[in-house]
């Protein structure tokens, strides 16, 4: 326990990251203080989110420092320090990803169960992005029984957990965009009633084969084109749950906003953007609803591994550019 490496950024990305703007730094294994632990990260979380901080502006959290690791989703087991209910040997959940070793206050750390789920699920299908999931589908959006449910981004972590989770709730219909033909295939695997590769046309065409009759959800991980093709194809009073807009995080010129914002009114759509952080409340009902679903053997999730903290920018990288199936994690 003398060597610890971390990722620093080491300079802001002007459109598309590079490996450039990260650095591997050597440091020392930090020692623990009253109610700190030090974890052995066994797995980080990449996410697109991480895009839109390393840029410096004002948002809903602060941008990563320069010259410094930067943080995200982990869970490790617990080497040294004690904190309250956490002892040497358990395996924790918390936020200093980016790193080997971690030194993270007890109060931040929660304890998870190995025995029950594998530790990298916790990161994934019973973590942050499945929470995601069920609280963007079940609370923002309110999917009733019977609705057409539309995903775009459908192959990632979230995406694929949405459409699941609508299907096993009861939703009539449930169509998934994805980026390679590949990624399609498992999306109906899953069990989507249709599914579309982006790439192939208008997305406004693609979804207008795939849900003839219109749709009452929209689930966006994309923005873009996406988003103006659902608000299109949106029944009245349909709603969105605006998770995420990968398509313009790496954009250096404003994104066109949807040309159609004014089918908003006679439609009298709802398009509510959201953070999983709001939605701790439904955390029990998730895990046991999700939990259960996954001892069924109801719901499947998929990740995509990548090893070594040294490879954790390309792990990134790859994220952006949709090379993941299911959840991007790196394996320290």
């Amino acid at each position: 326990m003398s060597s610890n490496r971390e990722i620093h950024l080491a300079s802001r990305p002007q459109g598309w990251p590079t490996a450039d703007n990260f650095r591997l730094v050597d440091t020392e294994v930090p020692s623990p203080g009253p109610g700190q632990i030090v974890v052995r990260n066994q797995f980080m979380s990449v996410d697109p989110y991480m895009r839109g901080r390393m840029n410096d502006v004002k948002s809903y959290v602060p941008p990563f420092a320069l010259d410094a690791p930067l943080d995200g989703g982990a869970v490790g087991e617990v080497v040294a320090g004690e904190a309250d209910g956490i002892r040497v040997g358990d395996t924790v959940l918390h936020g200093l990803g980016w790193r080997e070793y971690a030194l993270v206050d007890g109060r931040s750390a929660r304890r998870v169960d190995p025995d029950v789920a594998p530790v990298s699920a916790y990161l994934s299908v019973l973590g942050m992005t499945g929470l995601t999931a069920y609280a963007g589908l079940l609370d923002v959006a309110a999917m009733q029984p019977g609705e057409t449910v539309f995903v775009s981004g459908a192959a990632g972590a979230v995406g694929s957990m949405v459409g699941q989770i609508a299907k096993l709730r009861g939703a009539g219909r449930v169509v998934g965009s994805a980026g390679s033909p590949a990624k399609v295939e498992r999306l109906t695997a899953l069990g989507f009633d249709a599914a579309f590769d982006y790439h192939d046309g208008p997305v406004r065409d693609a979804l207008k084969a795939a849900a003839p009759d219109g749709i009452d959800v929209y689930f966006d991980n994309v923005g873009g084109e996406h988003l103006e093709a659902a608000i299109g194809a949106m029944n009245l009073h349909g709603r969105a749950a605006i998770c995420g807009m990968i398509a313009q995080y790496n954009s250096a010129e404003p994104p066109a906003a949807p040309r159609n914002l004014a089918l908003v009114i006679g439609k009298r759509l709802t398009l509510r953007g959201f953070l999983v952080g709001d939605h701790g409340d439904l955390r029990d009902q998730f895990v046991t609803e999700v939990g259960g679903w996954l001892r069924e053997g109801r719901l499947s999730y998929d990740e995509t591994i990548v090893d070594g903290i040294e490879n954790a920018p390309e792990a990134f990288l790859g994220l952006l550019r949709g090379e993941n199936l299911g959840k991007m994690l790196v394996r320290l």
